[in-house]
């Protein structure tokens, strides 16, 4: 895509390419599932998808291509979804951008204590420091991760955060979507 940097490595890129990709959606979006393939190799097994996706000519050589999968069902939690998942072997890693809200740092001192979890989400709601944010997390079978972090209230190519443990949990619920 045209704001991916090309020193980035390729699973930054493709971290990068989910991002823009989910941010010419708009925001209030449902989370997005999506499986990372090897380009080149599918290039040469399947040249019919390549095609369809725009690859046939592309000139990178190496590189990851982000799938999209079917819609997360709606009404079930997302890491009961993310236990449910298997990849192929073809799929060398797999990607999730999902949109939540926020809080700094320095409002953690003020959560009250013992909340469910439903009355918990309605009160960061409520919060007037929170903050809307997109979070593309993306995974390898090999270990790799990387993320990209995007606040509605700076909603610009050039304001996104990218780095391996920005989500560390959502990165080891992806990591485990590839474990026997």
């Amino acid at each position: 895509m045209s704001n991916t940097p090309m020193a980035a490595s390729p699973l930054t890129r493709a971290v990068l390419e989910i991002d823009e990709y989910a941010s010419g959606l708009g925001w209030d979006q449902p989370a997005r599932l999506f499986a990372l393939v090897d380009t080149a190799r599918l290039r040469v097994q399947e040249p019919a998808l390549a095609s369809q996706l725009g690859l046939e000519n592309a000139q990178e050589s190496s590189g990851l291509t982000p799938i999209e999968q079917d819609k997360i069902p709606a009404g079930k939690a997302l890491d009961e979804f993310l236990g449910t998942i298997a990849w192929p072997d073809a799929v060398v890693g797999c990607a999730l951008t999902v949109e939540r809200l926020m809080l700094p740092p320095s409002a953690e001192a003020s959560v009250p204590q013992g909340l469910s979890e439903a009355k918990l989400a309605k009160w960061v709601a409520e919060h007037p420091d929170r903050q809307e944010v997109r979070m593309t997390v993306a995974v390898l079978r090999d270990g790799a991760r990387d993320s990209a972090l995007r606040l509605r209230e700076k909603d610009s190519p050039t304001e996104v955060l990218t780095g391996g443990d920005l989500v560390p949990g959502l990165a080891e619920a992806l990591s485990a979507t590839f474990e026997e």
